[in-house]
């Protein structure tokens, strides 16, 4: 599938809102990152490297998750910072791949990322709750490109 097709299908602002209720309760941060065009590698390789070019390891407490789509090649991945996979571990990512699966091969990609945002907001509250002050380390938006 096209890129422009997969965005114009996206329910924009209702991902960014399950992003923003998900870290409502969490010091956690999640991002959502849509790569254009092609895509020949491994997406876990792909969205690891995306993952460092965004500073996403630069958090205070090395809790963000990346969710990665590639809807051209029809890949996807999600990676998580060191300390979130050290209490979640390799099960809860392959839950999380396997549903965003289910959802993607009957084309409902608002659902797949929803869900799965809201899956990895359970894990980060479990685990790094929200403290009194808690700052916005990351962009919220849906990232493209």
């Amino acid at each position: 599938m096209r890129t422009k097709e997969f965005l114009s299908k996206l329910e924009h602002d209702q991902i960014v809102s399950a992003i923003r209720e998900a870290e409502s309760k969490t010091s956690g941060e999640i991002r959502v990152f849509i790569q254009r065009g092609k895509l020949d590698a491994d997406p876990l390789i792909v969205a690891q490297k995306k993952f460092q070019r965004l500073g996403m390891f630069k958090t205070r407490e090395r809790n963000a998750v990346l969710i990665f789509i590639a809807p051209r090649a029809h890949k996807f991945a999600v990676v998580g910072d060191e300390a979130v996979h050290e209490k979640c571990g390799e099960q809860f990512w392959q839950r999380v791949v396997d549903g965003m699966r289910v959802h993607f091969q009957n084309e409902r990609f608002s659902h797949a990322l929803i869900e799965a945002v809201n899956e990895v907001g359970k894990v980060l509250a479990a685990h790094f709750p929200r403290m009194s002050v808690n700052a916005n380390e990351l962009p919220d938006e849906i990232i493209e490109d």
